[in-house]
């Protein structure tokens, strides 16, 4: 009975010991992250309801017979010129109705920017976020929302562990002795995998016109990849530099760059 008891806890204190070696720790953000967080919160909550409002203005001028532009900049400008229109067919009524819709449109507008500043003073005043926008593709916006969300990126072991935090490690597969890697996981924090994306398009479309090292690396890779699987391959290589300039305290050096 007793070597049952003795057993039962052995294969309790494994399942401990294996249930600890997946548990992912998260470390405790300070109030300034917080606050950081907070501004980001409320940001990307507005930016949600700006696409939405836009979205509404398309589809009810589309029901008479108004075609909105894509674009959010040439709809501000068109929604004015349709308010003075005499001819375009719309009623007094909808007119109305058209005015108070450009006017929540503004507001939103409005607000984006105060936060857009906000975030700006940040990136200005906090030095790990300052250091962050060395590294191409990394703005205000971005470093703030890394500062935010990792702080020192102490929690990590190394840069694979926060890029595959933010989801943006490829998933492997191995078979018959092969490994074979497969898309980015997509786990993690969707926001800032979101903002290191588009970060590494528009580095990507400014690459073939450099030629340092990380330049060269990307258009070499986006000559023979999907634009997407550059992208997810230079945002996850931006995560990893990003951790070690966290980590260490240092600035970006482009000449330690892997090719």
């Amino acid at each position: 009975m007793k070597s049952n008891k003795n057993d039962a806890n052995d294969a309790e204190a494994i399942c401990e010991a294996m249930s600890r070696r997946h548990m992912r720790f998260v470390a405790v953000k300070t109030v300034e992250q917080q606050d950081i967080q907070a501004v980001h919160r409320i940001r990307a909550e507005l930016t949600k309801q700006r696409t939405a409002k836009a979205n509404q203005i398309r589809g009810l001028v589309a029901e008479y017979g108004l075609v909105a532009p894509k674009e959010l900049e040439h709809l501000r400008r068109a929604l004015p010129c349709w308010l003075e229109e005499a001819e375009n067919g719309l009623s007094g009524r909808f007119r109305r109705l058209l005015n108070g819709l450009w006017g929540d449109l503004r507001t939103l507008d409005a607000r984006m920017t105060e936060l857009d500043h906000e975030i700006a003073v940040i990136a200005q005043s906090d030095p790990v976020a300052k250091r962050l926008q060395q590294l191409r593709g990394v703005g205000p916006i971005t470093a703030t929302a890394l500062v935010a969300a990792v702080g020192t990126g102490e929690q990590f072991a190394n840069g694979r562990q926060m890029s595959a935090a933010l989801g943006l490690a490829p998933k492997q597969h191995s078979s018959g002795g092969k490994e074979r890697l497969l898309g980015i996981s997509k786990r993690g924090d969707p926001y800032l995998r979101v903002l290191l994306i588009h970060g590494a398009r528009s580095v990507i479309r400014t690459s073939k016109t450099k030629d340092d090292r990380l330049s060269q690396w990307v258009t070499r890779l986006a000559a023979r990849s999907h634009p997407n699987v550059a992208a997810a391959a230079l945002a996850n290589k931006t995560t990893r530099m990003a951790w070690a300039m966290l980590k260490n305290g240092t600035d970006y050096r482009p000449d330690m760059v892997a090719s």
